[in-house]
């Protein structure tokens, strides 16, 4: 059965014209739907949820409080389109806040601010105590996109329409550059579930700031029913587009499911490339809760049809 629902995620990734990897799992049973779950992928504003951890444990051991104010002048912040970065006042903000604007519209002010008062060296160290062997942070976000200018060179973005500039960017390289792969991140978000990631307390903190994303076109599009929550985080660069996340149905299942996408087209639009992100999540998350039917897991309910590419289900 894996092999057959990995060759129909693998069709899926071929007809939206991207190449992709993934991971499902489900959190409690520890079924699993593997696509190349151990392949090594670019993690890109994923690595936010290694850094939200690192926080959160940071906290608990006293390091540092989550209510503590930092400030931010408009000269000194790592660019981007959302929150922080796109603001022109100074700001005065707390680092609570901070992982919040991080994760709910992928702030990378915010973000390098967090890095800042944490540290690499602390995010490369939780990964590693809770087992992402294969999971690591070479760069902050600021310095991530220092090495794209200096990759693109004097034409900038112009550039990035060349499938020959885009193949030699060091930001595409999971071995020069923030890197993981499926497994370690569903591995990560199941013990952010299950309470083991840090407190119960903290843990809570990180579900619900990871409930407040707002992009609804990745994994959130596999799954449009008003009782099935969906929690995640995106990453994208060049040709790049992942999304990691937790699907919660109402009669109590729940999934850690990681995509991550490379396009073949150099386009900064593909509606396709960020579809099949929800289109194959849910492929691998009908499968699981098929098997945990029939395993005497959670029913699965056949009543509202399928979405485009996956089989019938919620």
């Amino acid at each position: 059965m894996t092999t057959s629902i990995a060759r129909r995620i693998g069709a899926a990734f071929a007809e939206a014209g991207v190449t992709g990897h993934l991971h499902a799992v489900d959190i409690d049973s520890g079924a699993e739907v593997d696509a190349g779950a151990d392949q090594p992928v670019v993690t890109a504003s994923v690595h936010k949820l290694c850094l939200l951890v690192a926080l959160h444990e940071q906290a608990e051991a006293g390091r540092l409080d989550l209510a503590e104010r930092v400030e931010c002048p408009p000269d000194d912040r790592t660019s981007g389109p959302t929150g922080l970065a796109a603001m022109l006042d100074p700001v005065l903000i707390s680092l609570r806040d901070l992982a919040y604007l991080m994760m709910a519209v992928s702030d990378n002010g915010a973000a390098d601010l967090l890095l800042r008062r944490v540290g690499l060296d602390a995010v490369n160290a939780t990964t590693t105590r809770l087992g992402l062997e294969r999971t690591r942070a070479l760069h902050t976000f600021r310095e991530l996109f220092a090495m794209l200018r200096e990759d693109t060179g004097p034409q900038g973005a112009a550039s990035l329409r060349s499938p020959h500039v885009v193949a030699g960017l060091r930001a595409l390289d999971p071995a020069r550059t923030n890197h993981t792969t499926p497994r370690d991140m569903t591995r990560l978000l199941g013990a952010v579930w299950r309470d083991e990631a840090c407190l119960p307390g903290h843990c809570a903190a990180m579900r619900r700031i990871l409930g407040l994303q707002v992009w609804p076109h990745r994994l959130a599009s596999g799954f449009p029913f008003d009782d099935v929550r969906v929690s995640g985080k995106t990453g994208s660069l060049p040709t790049v587009r992942n999304e990691v996340g937790v699907v919660e149905y109402p009669d109590g299942g729940r999934y850690a499911v990681a995509v991550f996408t490379r396009s073949a087209s150099t386009a900064a639009t593909l509606p396709a490339a960020d579809a099949v992100i929800g289109t194959a999540a849910r492929m691998a998350v009908d499968a699981l809760r098929a098997r945990g039917s029939v395993a005497g897991g959670p029913a699965r309910r056949e009543a509202d049809g399928p979405v485009r590419g996956g089989p019938a289900g919620r």
